[in-house]
């Protein structure tokens, strides 16, 4: 008999052998009766203008604020890069981009001396029994990884279908001159022309059936990813006099750092909205391509909810960084701020912790890994660099001592505990906000030496300084 013949009749077996001992105990160490499945829902570009998070007092999402009533709400989840590629990296296997060397979307990181070998996510559900299938952004663009999947659609090489654009002859529709993917407004298309609308078909199709092994089942949504081009009706939920505007600080650079007014670079995406009087409709359309997701999300959860998987199916919902719409003069992800490295991430796990709890706990997309080997009993790996989220789960005031760590580029971190965040530069230069009372980080205390304890406490935290070069920095 062929050998991924036997491997699904073992898989069978095991599934079989479970159930019959359902309600007696445990196979054996670490090993749950019934293993679970896992709905993986990824969202690209989200920051925290989310109904349940209260980041934006317009926002409508009510299918991602359902999610967060059946689950546990991480509302201080931060990203390891703020950018798609090495955020995704890290998420995926575990380990951090100043460990792998991997900071921009430019890397292709399988061709990373630590990453070539590393074992993914779904890998690792795979060597464990679990089918591990999917569609949609999960790995960045130009770098899927076939090797993590049994199936994908639209194929292993290939994780999302295409969208609809509007003519050339209407590009760009914000009338901002050589803005390239930096575009937004209305088509006048269906919910059902849009890649992540077919996206949730698939997954939807699957959630409907029986499984004879457990699944791992990835939902990788590109909204609300430049361009902001989604249907018409999107934007009619958003009017356009009635759009509250991000709390700005024009001279709110005067305090940073020159690494960090790199970074935000004022004169660039900033200066061109403005000059084109584009603001209110650039908030317009990313709360437009906001919602829409959420339509997306909506359908998979009712997929969930109506098939035979809802009671033994893990759902974890995440972002995988933030955005800045003009706060710190800076639009897009790429910096070390709250907004760029504040993203979405909320778990339910069922019978594991209460329905509608809030865990305010800073902590990383780096823990997903650990949190879900944990939840469904397979084996832990030494090389993970996260920690699981499981006794935050079941307890969301469990205590956790390890700050939430973000780096964009070579030696660049800045790292978020309750109360602070403290950034510092590869040139040594620093940034340090108290959140206890300075929400939208406009006042930086690193010269002041009243918190030169802090600084120094949380400098300990910081990854060593290493030597490997520099890459300039690219979206």
């Amino acid at each position: 008999m062929r050998t991924d013949v036997w491997r699904r009749v073992l898989r069978l077996a095991g599934c079989v052998l479970a159930l019959s001992v359902l309600g007696q105990g445990r196979l054996g160490a670490g090993e749950p009766t019934v293993r679970p499945n896992v709905l993986f829902i990824a969202i690209d570009d989200l920051n925290d203008w989310v109904g349940c998070l209260g980041g934006h007092p317009d926002v409508r999402t009510p299918h991602l604020d359902r999610l967060a009533a059946r689950g546990v709400l991480f509302s201080r989840a931060y990203c390891a890069a703020p950018a798609c590629n090495p955020s995704r990296a890290a998420l995926m296997t575990g380990i951090l981009p100043s460990t792998s060397g991997v900071y921009l979307n430019s890397q292709p990181w399988r061709k990373s001396p630590v990453l070539g070998d590393a074992v993914t996510l779904p890998q690792h559900f795979r060597a464990h029994g679990y089918r591990a299938i999917g569609s949609g952004k999960i790995f960045h663009g130009g770098f899927p990884d076939p090797a993590s999947w049994d199936e994908y659609w639209p194929a292993l090489d290939r994780q999302t279908p295409p969208d609809p654009m509007p003519s050339r002859d209407r590009q760009p529709l914000n009338g901002i001159p050589r803005t390239g993917h930096f575009d937004w407004g209305p088509l006048e298309v269906s919910d059902a022309e849009m890649g992540d609308s077919q996206v949730a078909d698939w997954v939807t199709a699957r959630l409907g059936r029986r499984h004879g092994e457990p699944l791992f089942l990835a939902c990788g949504f590109f909204r609300p990813h430049l361009p902001w081009y989604v249907p018409a009706k999107y934007f009619d939920m958003y009017p356009l006099e009635a759009i509250s505007l991000p709390n700005v600080k024009e001279d709110d650079l005067e305090d940073v750092p020159e690494a960090g007014r790199r970074m935000a670079k004022p004169e660039g995406d900033h200066r061109k909205v403005l000059d084109h009087g584009q603001w209110r409709r650039a908030v317009q359309a990313y709360l437009a391509s906001i919602s829409f997701v959420d339509s997306c999300v909506g359908r998979v959860l009712d997929a969930l909810d109506a098939g035979p998987n809802r009671d033994n199916t893990i759902v974890v919902l995440w972002s995988d960084h933030g955005w800045h719409l003009g706060e710190k003069l800076h639009w897009r992800k790429f910096a070390l701020w709250e907004e760029a490295t504040h993203n979405v991430l909320i778990i339910a796990a069922p019978g594991t912790g209460r329905p509608g709890s809030r865990c305010h706990t800073p902590v990383g997309l780096i823990d997903i890994y650990p949190t879900l080997i944990e939840l469904c009993g397979l084996p832990p790996r030494e090389a993970l660099e996260g920690t699981s989220l499981v006794a935050q789960l079941r307890d969301p005031d469990a205590p956790r001592e390890r700050p939430a760590l973000t780096t964009h580029g070579h030696n660049n971190h800045s790292l978020r505990t309750s109360r602070w965040r403290y950034i510092r530069y590869a040139d040594g230069s620093e940034e340090l906000y108290d959140h206890d009372a300075d929400d939208l980080e406009w006042t930086n205390l690193a010269s002041d030496p009243a918190w030169a304890g802090v600084k120094e406490e949380l400098a300990r935290r910081l990854p060593a300084v290493n030597a490997a070069p520099s890459p300039g920095n690219r979206e």
